[in-house]
């Protein structure tokens, strides 16, 4: 019995065995089988080929799901879980779904993990029949859903592309794909040491034959749009790539996914990683499994590509055939993504800096959220990829202004424009819904759509003196193949249904019969009628008529006194064919009758199968069309994302920023998007806006590092956050929320702000911080832009000192970086006196009658205290806490005052580069031990022995007696 979802009595069943395994095992055997009826035979032969999936197995208009699938759709769906009788002395849990309404399923299961296989009923019911009476109806699987394989609108946002992505791993040393990763000495995998270690690639590209000794690569496809991309990647970027691209779906070798040096990243990456057989990641046969899918002798006309490149790109082929059984998605030639081609965003900084999505996890107050006014699902979508990969490239972002700049200077033509958009569609979905057989008439309608909207586009803006990236775009307009857009107009009808079966989408007058079998079919009163009307006109009879039952059909039927003039002759009774005597009435038929009547009963289905017909020659006129009309939708995702950021910078008062090679950062009143608009939203006071020049001085090379001191809640972070987003804007090709921006390209960002814990990982929140803060001054290079705040803070209060002072000397004397350092470490502003490139500055404040007045505004110098207490209060700290704070704080203060901090400035030494270089580990020798090493006793008097002897003694005394004051000074601190 079939059931209905939408409720959540369960029945009870027995309980699931711990091991699904050997449960299937035994469902599957041949005593099971043997035991089972010929359909539940059909459903477990199925079943044992895709242990791992549920499955969807159709019967009649329900998806039907049993044993373990049954229980886990019922849990995850709410809906019923009933019985189908029983098999081996067992009640046989059961749970469905209608064919119809089954994307709304699908939606749910794949997004909490699972994968999906459809097994349709691949033969109608009546040829079954004529196979016997106890033929079971043929099914067969006919695609596998997982995340990163769906196509369905209902399935997909149209915002987000939806990537499905490999990764691969080649050792140059066997060559064999899967390897382990390279193991230091303590045998600590590259991505557990990805955080602190700087990596480099080792693969190499190659032409034709030659290839690399190895590597590591991704590569990643969208079956919906069509997008192949590939690029190498390295252990210190591996995590950080793939959540830049964000992938429903992360393919990997079984046995790299059970390598315990990848594990960690694995994990951090969650269930979005599948593991998948070795053999699909085989770098040996890639080059040819890939040549195979497009079709081509050689891979020489796509580019160079190393050997994990391919390897990459041939797993995620074989997994896109192994899901889209019935279908191959039209996926573009691989595009190979050049690593230093774009800005490096490190995965802590993507969080940090909220781009995609904030802290929690929402998109709403994410920068992308923020910025977004296209107005198209492409134009969507190739936003957020620019917004993820900014630009390194002067000359590729000064093209995007220019499209920008031009729009907004034009605000009629932009408005113009955005209305034609609006009505456009998304072309690359529904052309790849249409190349996998699972597009409808509708689909069709998109394509014409896009079609129409390109030819307004085109129209619209050529011959407007349009800057290169506009004009490249309408010369793709104006591509297309006309006459594929003639046809769709001249066949598709105005209201298009969902499914080809329901027909009724060819527009009347296309094609004259599928015009003649409506008319049967919708108007056949009317055709009886007028053949009635005929018959009685050449009988003379007027009381003739034709009529209609179940057993006789269509007859003519006449008055018994009356049917003498259909049997008078011999060519009366040849034309009128008797059927049926009744007492007072006789029954006839004619050929033309008969003829008629088979037509009508047949109507419909010829009907329909024209319909289907002209459908299949529409979907391959428009699938061999797919490359130009891919260049267009990506035109007219272009002249959106160009079109928005125009009305953005417009409506948000942003300006064109300068960008060049150069190493500068000068930001006159910057402001935070994202909290600008929120205020705006909330009517607020307006947004502060604040100046940062990180430029070198004059005749210099190197950027500036800007210590930043000031109280909590005075908007150090937010400063710090904005003009990391300012520089990611500006490479991304749009105008900045500032008055005025110079920015040197910045080829890596780093930022490291908040805190946060991983205890999945057996990390603390400072464990954490320190490994970020590693990874950052283990990679950042003078073209670099970091953002650190409040490093030190999570441990004692010297060592936090200790480790943020070094930390300065290193991004100041090795990284030669540009940096915002925010601090409450006041003691580090004096380092600004020996360290040339460092400046200081604060967060103003006011304070009036014991209360602190933010003013969120940045100037030059530091500040005297944090005013962490007046913060406090405003928290809502009880008063005595409040008070006893205060007594504290001044003893500590008066103590400091007694010995005051700056005397740290003169008995340290400045950080040395040259031993940073020289990497001298702090486990080496001390400076009295190398002074004891550099003596030579066979070489000295007895008097200059003792005297080295007594200065060695002193010197071991004075670092005695220093270490101890420190050890005081921090018992103190933490009172």
């Amino acid at each position: 019995m079939m059931q209905k979802p939408g409720t959540s009595n369960q029945e009870a069943h027995p309980p699931l065995e711990n091991d699904a395994g050997s449960r299937l095992d035994r469902l599957t055997s041949s005593e099971s089988l043997a035991a089972a009826t010929p359909v539940m035979a059909q459903y477990l032969d199925v079943k044992a080929t895709h242990p791992d999936d549920l499955v969807f197995f159709q019967m009649g208009d329900f998806y039907e799901l049993f044993f373990d699938d049954a229980v886990k759709a019922a849990q995850e769906l709410d809906i019923t879980l009933s019985k189908r009788g029983q098999h081996m002395g067992e009640d046989v849990p059961m749970s469905g779904v209608p064919v119809q309404t089954v994307d709304d399923y699908l939606r749910t299961l794949i997004d909490r993990g699972h994968s999906v296989a459809i097994c349709d009923q691949t033969e109608d019911p009546a040829a079954a029949r004529k196979r016997g009476s106890k033929a079971v109806i043929r099914r067969e699987i006919t695609r596998l859903v997982t995340r990163g394989t769906v196509t369905e609108d209902k399935l997909l946002t149209p915002s987000r592309s939806n990537y499905l992505m490999a990764l691969a791993q080649v050792r140059g040393d066997t060559g064999k794909p899967g390897g382990s990763p390279a193991v230091s000495e303590h045998g600590v995998g590259l991505l557990a040491l990805s955080a602190a270690v700087p990596q480099t690639s080792t693969a190499t590209s190659y032409q034709g034959a030659t290839k690399s000794p190895g590597g590591v690569a991704l590569a990643w496809v969208d079956i919906s749009t069509g997008t192949f991309r590939l690029a190498e990647t390295d252990a210190g970027r591996l995590v950080a790539d793939v959540m830049r691209l964000d992938p429903q779906e992360l393919i990997v070798a079984d046995s790299v996914f059970h390598d315990e040096t990848l594990r960690p990243g694995f994990d951090q990456l969650g269930a979005i990683v599948r593991p998948q057989p070795t053999v699909l990641f085989d770098s040996g046969s890639a080059e040819g499994r890939l040549a195979r899918f497009f079709g081509v002798t050689t891979l020489d006309g796509f580019g160079a590509f190393s050997r994990a490149e391919l390897a990459a790109a041939a797993a995620v082929v074989a997994y896109v055939d192994k899901t889209q059984l019935a279908g191959r998605p039209l996926l573009s030639r691989p595009e190979r993504e050049s690593g230093g081609s774009t800005l490096f965003i490190d995965t802590a900084t993507q969080t940090n800096l909220e781009l995609m999505k904030t802290l929690s996890g929402d998109r709403d107050g994410g920068l992308l959220k923020t910025i977004d006014r296209t107005v198209t699902g492409g134009g969507a979508r190739l936003l957020a990829e620019r917004l993820t990969s900014p630009l390194t490239d002067p000359d590729g972002i000064n093209h995007r202004l220019d499209a920008v700049s031009w729009f907004l200077a034009d605000t009629a033509l932009a408005d113009a424009t955005r209305k034609v958009l609006r009505g456009s569609a998304d072309m690359p979905r529904a052309l790849s819904r249409l190349a996998l057989g699972r597009g409808g008439p509708r689909d069709l309608g998109i394509i014409h759509q896009g079609f129409e909207a390109a030819g307004m586009l085109a129209n619209l803006l050529v011959g407007k003196d349009a800057p290169a990236e506009i004009a490249g775009a309408v010369t793709d307009l104006r591509a297309l193949p006309e006459p594929v857009g003639l046809l769709l107009e001249e066949t598709l009808a105005e209201d298009l249904p969902l499914v080809r079966r329901d027909g009724g989408f060819v527009r009347s007058g296309h094609h004259e019969e599928l015009d003649a079998m409506r008319t049967l079919r919708d108007e056949s009163r009317k055709v009886i009628a007028g053949l009635q009307q005929h018959y009685a006109n050449e009988t003379g009879i007027k009381s003739l008529k034709i009529r209609h039952n179940n057993v006789l059909g269509y007859f003519i039927e006449v008055t018994a006194n009356r049917a003498a003039t259909l049997t008078g002759s011999d060519e009366a009774r040849a034309r009128f064919i008797h059927r049926q005597t009744t007492a007072s009435l006789m029954r006839f038929t004619t050929t033309e009758l008969a003829d008629l009547e088979s037509r009508i009963a047949n109507a419909a289905d010829r009907a329909l199968t024209i319909e289907l017909g002209i459908f299949d020659t529409l979907a391959q006129t428009v699938i061999e069309a797919a490359d130009p009309i891919r260049r267009a939708a990506r035109a007219i995702a272009l002249i959106d994302v160009s079109a928005a950021l125009a009305r953005l910078a417009d409506q948000q008062a942003y300006c064109r920023p300068v960008v060049d090679k150069s190493t500068r950062f000068r930001i006159v009143g910057g402001r935070h998007p994202v909290v600008e608009l929120a205020l705006r939203n909330q009517a607020e006071s307006p947004f502060v806006a604040n100046d940062c020049d990180l430029s070198p001085s004059e005749g210099a090379k190197e950027g500036a590092i800007w210590l930043l001191t000031g109280p909590n809640m005075g908007g150090k972070s937010t400063f710090l956050r904005q003009n990391a987003l300012i520089a990611i804007l500006a490479q991304t090709g749009s105008f900045v929320p500032a008055g005025s921006a110079e920015i040197g390209v910045v080829d890596r960002l780093f930022s490291r702000v908040g805190a946060s814990d991983d205890l999945a990982r057996g990390r603390s929140t400072f464990m954490v911080e320190m490994v970020e803060t590693a990874a950052i001054l283990n990679q950042a290079s003078e073209r670099s832009l970091v953002i650190l705040d409040e490093i030190g803070r999570g441990t004692a209060t010297f060592d936090g000192l200790s480790i943020a002072w070094a930390a300065v000397e290193h991004l100041h004397e090795v990284n030669r970086c540009r940096g915002l350092f925010a601090t409450h470490f006041h003691e580090l502003t004096v380092l600004s006196e020996k360290l040339p490139r460092l400046a200081n500055a604060t967060m103003r404040v006011k304070e009036w009658e014991g209360d602190v007045i933010f003013l969120h505004e940045v100037g030059p110098g530091a500040a005297d205290r944090s005013y962490g207490i007046q913060v406090a209060r405003l928290a809502g700290l009880p008063a005595s806490v409040v008070a006893r704070a205060r007594a504290v704080l001044d003893q500590l203060e008066e103590s400091e005052r007694q010995s005051p901090g700056r005397q740290l400035i003169d008995g340290l030494p400045l950080f040395s580069a040259e031993v940073e270089r020289k990497s001298v580990s702090r486990s080496g020798p001390s400076e009295i031990e190398a002074e004891l090493a550099a003596l030579d006793p066979d070489d000295m008097t007895a008097r200059e022995a003792l005297e080295a002897l007594y200065a060695l003694r002193a010197k071991l005394l004075h670092m005695q007696e220093r270490n101890s004051d420190r050890k005081q000074g921090g018992a103190q601190h933490n009172m």
